[in-house]
């Protein structure tokens, strides 16, 4: 089993690091390719686990040849493995050793069963190598070790590809601000592009709001789990964004919320745009980030220019004095970007992608597994009707449902989906 489970961070390019090295060693071109169930399976355990970031997990699979081995370790061992850089504190360890514990010793059988996949099994949740991640958050310096999402799967394949705008800024913007967030969001969607930002108070909800009012797709990057919504008064806009658009997190179910994984969400958001328009926000702000972030990538940075009196404005009209293009009118910007991946014909159930008729060649592809599938069936069942193992169909399913052809249900259960894009 060993050798089956030393794919996961070697099949996404991250080279370990030696004992007391304090700077990652540059990484290569993720090797993509569908890891066995059992390695994704490893790999999820080791992603949840409390206090294990990647630096540790590289560490630890480095030091034992794979996860499962590692997780076989006693705790003096692994704390061993973790000196120097990685070193585990007290408290951390504490936690590490009660999630083992509650997991046993064996949380994966050499031959996965049924129960052990639907208790382990994260649907609708990427990891790092997976080839459906977009490769700009594969080649982060701190990519995601899994990303939770929610919505219209069919968006990815456009993220991908980069091909959607960031629209970031303040919380508290001034009235100017929010009216300039809210049509460019609007602006972005009838050109067909779909609208990245944070979900957050101000300038985000504005943005979203406004692609939203323009029947468009936005891309809600959260700080929070998916299921936690911040700040409170936005449960509407969320679940908005979650059925029209795509919701996406780096923290799974059930973690705390803690400030600084709000600024984490920056890298992300930065890293599915092809633009970065920064619309307000004063000398002190998480917007800033993003900009410097995209500036440092050589995306373009558009800044709407604000009032030099105003504070809310200080931040973002330095950028001005740095080089970033001025941004006065949303329709300069859709000039220069053009027409979106959505360009879309509005019809009569919502928006149809141009070309967008007939089946698609996945969709003639996998028509066996489609008609398997029939009105609904759980991966178990599946597995009997086409007699294929769990792991291959667990990964042409994916495939389907980022393809917005079936839709993941609780319980490794799955339909065929009634929504397009």
């Amino acid at each position: 089993m060993g050798e089956l489970l030393r794919v996961p961070f070697a099949a996404a390019g991250i080279a370990a690091k030696g004992p007391d090295s304090g700077s990652p060693q540059q990484r290569t071109l993720p090797q993509r390719g569908w890891p066995t169930e059992e390695a994704r399976l490893w790999q999820l355990i080791w992603a949840e686990c409390p206090g294990i970031g990647l630096r540790r997990l590289q560490r630890l699979e480095g030091m034992f040849g794979s996860l499962a081995v590692a997780w076989r370790a006693s705790a003096p061992q692994l704390a061993h493995a973790l000196a120097g850089s990685t070193q585990l504190q007290p408290s951390e360890q504490e936690r590490l050793e009660a999630y083992r514990q509650r997991l046993g010793p064996q949380p994966i059988s050499n031959r996965v069963e049924p129960q052990q996949r639907r208790q382990l099994q994260r649907q609708r949740c990427l990891l790092l190598g997976d080839p459906s991640l977009p490769e700009a958050l594969d080649q982060l310096e701190r990519p995601p070790l899994q990303l939770f999402w929610q919505g219209q799967g069919r968006l990815w394949p456009t993220l991908r590809k980069r091909q959607a705008v960031a629209v970031v800024g303040t919380r508290r913007p001034s009235r100017h601000g929010e009216a300039m967030a809210r049509a460019l969001g609007q602006a972005l969607a009838e050109a067909g592009w779909p609208v990245v930002s944070g979900l957050a108070e101000g300038i985000d909800a504005a943005a979203h709001r406004g692609c939203l009012e323009a029947q468009g797709r936005p891309v809600g990057v959260l700080g929070t789990p998916l299921e936690r919504v911040y700040p409170r008064h936005h449960t509407a806009l969320q679940a908005e964004v979650g059925r029209r658009g795509l919701l996406v997190s780096e923290w799974a179910p059930g973690t705390p919320v803690r400030p600084g994984h709000f600024a984490q969400r920056n890298r992300l958001q930065v890293a599915l745009a092809q633009a970065v328009v920064l619309v307000e926000c004063p000398l002190r702000s998480g917007a800033l980030q993003s900009a410097q972030l995209a500036w440092d990538a050589g995306l373009p940075l558009w800044v709407v220019p604000g009032d030099a009196g105003r504070v809310s404005a200080a931040g973002s009209n330095q950028w001005l004095a740095q080089g970033a293009s001025v941004l006065l009118d949303p329709a300069q910007l859709i000039d220069n970007l053009g027409s979106g991946p959505l360009k879309a014909a509005k019809s009569g159930a919502g928006i149809t992608p141009a070309g967008d008729a007939g089946p698609s060649p996945l969709a003639n592809r996998e028509a066996a597994l489609l008609a398997a599938l029939g009105a609904g069936a759980c991966l178990d069942q599946l597995c009997e009707r086409l007699r294929q193992s769990p792991g291959r169909l667990s990964e042409r399913l994916l495939r389907l449902e980022l393809a917005g052809l079936v839709q993941g249900e609780p319980g490794l259960w799955w339909r065929p989906s009634g929504q397009g894009l």
